[in-house]
């Protein structure tokens, strides 16, 4: 049953109530199955799976939430509407019914004790409107329809400068990114010069720098933007900025005054190159046990010793933000300080040149581009002035002021990613004929496609969310948190379903998507796996709940 738009808007602000409502009563009723406010580290691992299901079930109630609030905007075509019902209907059926955390976890609400909360929360009419007819055959077909014809689902932010920035980076994209990326991922090269040179041209690396020191000073929804633009041609276009973004906003955040003129004007004209070393062998996302080490000199100068792996850009950077112990008696993140490493530009031939550097690369099924390394540090000295802040053992505290952004940032790269998949799928099945017409006619593709546009929305209007609440000075970590973890997976799944639907071509390593799959593959690892993005999550959550 079709509504008419006053219903239709009706609806949604109902099913908006009705999802906080439902959000609300589950935090604490999860809470109080964890022990109430006396959760510990230990509790919270044995309860890992309502955590986690908590964890999930925000997410998705803040991507419908956030959905809600962009579909009541006038101005909206039929296409968009559809886009937004279909999403919405899946995800509240989700909700309901059960949240793949992934291919072969499930989370239903009955085995974490919400089972009369979900039902409750079905039993409303609008609710139920939407679990019955948001997601049906007729509006994914329509939906499909529509994109058949060549119509999209609005991305306009009502700000014309953001929209202009898209513009501008969508068509540098589309003339130099897309029609290379694959001979450069076949051919693992790294990401051309000249390209780097252009994307510094039109201020890549300095979008949320401050104006003072020759960036943009735009902010993060503005850098949610080019990421994504810039993402939806090669994974390693939207990637290279990230680099930038965090050793930008860890001197921004934390430099002394010296280290933001000498290090920020050349990060955001693309001059400097930087990358982070933060992981360790065996360490992963357990930071607290790092074991390099730098140690204080006579003279005040630092020596550097100690293991890294998983540098990305490590080779052809020119400055490293290293995190290493400099107190060895402290354990956990007590005693560990970040210093700004100046280092020389590498090469093939050459990639680490200066003494006491040593690296290999990582072989890397998907995401090259910028090249994977592990590296030692061996005796490495280090002037007293790259110890970031002047401030000895702040080196986490430090970090965590970057973890928003980087994730808001990986959920950008997210949406390019699944942005490409859908391109690619919908224009295999508009191509590709069998038994007499294209394959997009058949339910099985079109639905696919559907389900492809529908979460790209989704996904991107949870991220929006956050990087608004960050340029407005606000706390999301757990925001940041959600957009990562849901566009993650959206963008795994975009890669997968447009494979299949290119069959056995997809497979074939001269088809596009085959390298779109394994870029996708590592967004659910990096800046926080899906698990370690979870927990996170949901222990914020019910902290957040009785804060």
């Amino acid at each position: 049953m079709d509504l008419s738009a006053d219903d239709r808007r009706a609806n949604l602000q109902r099913v908006s109530e009705c999802v906080d409502s439902y959000l609300a009563h589950a935090r604490v009723q999860i809470g109080a199955r964890m022990g109430g406010d006396g959760m510990t580290a230990t509790v919270a691992n044995r309860h890992q799976r309502e955590l986690h299901g908590l964890a999930w079930m925000a997410t998705l109630g803040e991507a419908i939430l956030q959905t809600v609030n962009w579909s009541v905007a006038d101005g909206l075509s039929e296409m968009d509407m559809l886009a937004a019902e279909v999403g919405i209907g899946e995800y509240l059926n989700q909700l309901v019914y059960g949240i793949p955390m992934s291919q072969n976890e499930i989370v239903r609400p009955g085995e974490i004790g919400l089972a009369d909360l979900a039902s409750e929360l079905a039993s409303d009419p609008a609710v139920s409107w939407f679990i019955q007819n948001g997601n049906n055959d007729l509006r994914r077909a329509a939906l499909v329809d529509a994109a058949y014809e060549g119509l999209g689902v609005s991305d306009r932010l009502g700000d014309e400068a953001l929209d202009l920035i898209r513009e501008q980076f969508r068509r540098f994209t589309a003339d130099r990114i897309v029609p290379d990326a694959h001979k450069w991922h076949l051919s693992d090269d790294l990401l051309p010069d000249e390209i780097l040179n252009e994307m510094a041209a039109i201020g890549t690396f300095g979008v949320c720098i401050p104006e003072q020191f020759g960036g943009l000073e735009l902010g993060k929804l503005a850098m949610c933007v080019v990421t994504e633009e810039l993402s939806r041609g090669w994974i390693a276009a939207g990637s290279i900025g990230t680099r930038s973004e965090i050793a930008g906003e860890l001197i921004v955040s934390a430099g002394t005054e010296d280290q933001k003129r000498r290090w920020l004007p050349g990060i955001a004209s693309g001059a400097i190159l930087p990358c982070a070393v933060f992981t360790e062998p065996d360490t992963g996302s357990d930071l607290a046990s790092l074991r390099s080490r730098a140690s204080n000199n006579s003279d005040g100068t630092w020596s550097l010793s100690g293991n890294k792996t998983w540098i990305t850009h490590a080779s052809r950077s020119d400055l490293m933000s290293v995190l290493v112990r400099t107190d060895p008696t402290s354990t956990g993140y007590q005693g560990l300080s970040m210093f700004l490493l100046a280092k020389t530009r590498g090469t093939d031939s050459d990639p680490f040149p200066d003494e006491g550097i040593t690296g290999g690369e990582i072989h890397v099924l998907g995401y090259r581009g910028m090249r994977e390394y592990e590296i030692a540090f061996s005796d490495v000295r280090l002037p007293e002035d790259a110890l970031l802040g002047g401030a000895e053992g702040s080196g986490f505290k430090q970090l965590m002021q970057t973890f928003e952004g980087a994730r808001i940032q990986t959920a950008a790269r997210a949406i390019g990613v699944a942005r490409r998949a859908f391109e690619l799928g919908l224009e295999y099945a508009t191509n590709r004929r069998q038994f007499g017409q294209p394959i997009i006619k058949f339910p099985r593709v079109s639905d696919k496609l559907a389900l492809m546009i529908a979460e790209i929305l989704m996904a991107r209007s949870l991220t929006y969310y956050a990087a608004r609440m960050k340029d407005q000075g606000r706390r999301c970590d757990i925001e940041a948190g959600m957009a990562k973890l849901l566009a993650a997976r959206v963008a795994w799944s975009n890669a997968d379903a447009s494979l299949q639907i290119h069959g056995g071509n997809g497979y074939a390593l001269e088809f596009e998507i085959s390298r779109v799959l394994c870029d996708a593959r590592i967004l659910n690892i990096f800046e926080g796996a899906a698990e370690i993005q979870a927990h996170v999550i949901g222990r914020g959550l019910l902290s957040r709940k009785n804060a």
